[in-house]
């Protein structure tokens, strides 16, 4: 059985989407498949069932496939390290910090471990289904290529078009994609999804059949759009989610600094019809919020600066109502932030926190990996740690009347925490089942999917 790569006409076109759910459905259909891609660009990362660090992507697509989490999913995880550097992490832990030059000349390096790893999904599950990034077909980039013609020629997956029809020029683009694959790939072409289509599907009866009978392409679906508002990949996701308010009891403002990370933190909070949330890219006042967040962010003392520099700094500071952090927006908190080791930053630093937590963060080489069940706030909480930045005194969590934070991502996708901690707020605040609301979104996402895709045409292809 041939394993497949699901290619996309650009960035955006739905592969993340596309690949997770047909791993439920064919997992559902009794086969054992595994997500992957080889490089993932992103601040949004999470840690597996291996204690290592993977994309939130490839850890939700092998959620879908009920199948553990391990850095095999994702080998190779770049996240922005600011001023035009990159942090490599290589199978689940911090390899280096490079330049874009310097990283392009550690390919043969990496490929050896993309190789390792996906061939040891294919010992352990019947087939992999592989996601690429953004085009195949980037002629100047395919020498440095990971995720896309390197994994479909090196082990001859099948491979799968997704066309995003939203941008326009969906012909176009299909057969330019087409038509610039080597020969090697166009001959495990088995054909395309239409994606995120607007509009009556019986308007598009007539661009199928061009598809399919002028192109010699099949058309495995057209998907009308539907968004999926739950892990976003992206902050670009998260300023386009719009939300579904029932009766609004709070407000949040949610700082969305640059270098915002670990986005699927504020998922439970998008999705709960009694919290309005707001996402704060500017300075503006925020008095009329009942809480300010401060999330993750990959590079925490830079984005503290960035605050100070537009005002939002001193608007937090003089700010009456709760505030609480999450990973480095809890070490915003704390009185200083010191790098002297240039783990973050490109020199040694010092900066002055907010002072609402006297103490110092101190910045090491080490990353904490770390997921478990942990005692926070006098519960019982899931979640998980990546940080560099530590404190001795206040560890994990800090409480007072007003201010708290943690270092736990994931801590609102605990009920009883999150009920709790928004009843003392607002004490007429109901809360809801998060864990119940995402399984059902989840599904009935992968149900539109099997709906408008021929699955069973795509899994015949592969044998």
């Amino acid at each position: 059985m041939k394993s497949l790569s699901i290619f996309g006409t650009s960035s955006d076109a739905g592969k993340t989407t596309i690949v997770m759910a047909l791993c439920r459905i064919f997992a559902a259909r009794g086969f054992s498949v595994a997500p992957f891609k080889a490089q993932n660009v992103s601040n949004n990362s999470a840690v597996g069932d291996d204690g290592c660090e993977i994309s939130r992507a490839q850890f939700f697509q092998a959620e879908a496939a009920g199948i553990p989490t391990s850095y095999h999913l994702n080998p190779v995880l770049l996240k922005s390290h600011g001023k035009g550097s990159v942090q490599i992490v290589l199978n689940g832990k911090v390899y280096k910090t490079n330049d874009v030059d310097s990283y392009y000349r550690e390919l043969d390096t990496l490929k050896s471990h993309v190789k390792a790893a996906f061939q040891h999904l294919l010992a352990k599950y019947n087939f992999v289904i592989a996601e690429g990034a953004g085009s195949p077909v980037e002629l100047n980039l395919l020498h440095k290529d990971l995720s896309n013609t390197f994994i479909a020629q090196e082990f001859n997956t099948k491979t799968l078009l997704v066309a995003d029809i939203e941008r326009g020029g969906v012909f176009a683009a299909i057969y330019g994609t087409l038509a610039l694959l080597e020969k090697q790939l166009r001959d495990n072409f088995i054909g395309v999804i239409i994606n995120k289509f607007r509009g009556d599907l019986r308007f598009f009866e007539e661009g199928r059949k061009i598809i399919e009978t002028r192109f010699n392409i099949p058309v495995f679906g057209v998907v009308p759009y539907q968004p999926l508002n739950i892990n976003m990949e992206d902050s670009y996701s998260l300023q386009n989610y719009q939300q579904q308010l029932g009766e609004e009891k709070l407000s949040i403002a949610v700082i969305a600094y640059p270098a915002i990370s670990n986005y699927d933190d504020i998922d439970p909070l998008m999705a709960d019809t009694e919290i309005r949330v707001e996402i704060i890219q500017n300075y503006q006042p925020l008095s009329n919020f009942d809480m300010v967040l401060l999330p993750g962010s990959k590079t925490t003392i830079q984005d503290l600066q960035w605050m100070k520099s537009n005002g939002l700094f001193q608007e937090i500071a003089t700010y009456q109502g709760r505030i609480f952090g999450i990973c480095g927006g809890y070490q915003m908190l704390f009185s200083h932030l010191q790098d002297i080791k240039n783990v973050e930053n490109n020199a040694p630093i010092t900066e002055n926190g907010f002072n609402l937590i006297k103490e110092t963060i101190r910045f090491y080489p080490e990353k904490k990996l770390k997921r478990d069940i942990y005692h926070a706030f006098g519960y019982r909480v899931k979640g998980y740690e990546i940080h560099t930045g530590q404190a001795q005194k206040y560890p994990l969590f800090y409480e007072t009347h007003r201010v708290a934070g943690t270092h736990l991502h994931g801590i609102f996708d605990n009920d009883a925490f999150r009920t709790a901690w928004f009843k003392k707020i607002q004490h007429n605040y109901q809360g809801y089942s998060y864990s119940a609301y995402r399984e059902k979104t989840l599904q009935t996402f992968i149900n539109h999917i099997e709906t408008h895709v021929d699955c069973d045409a795509i899994l015949s292809a592969l044998f």
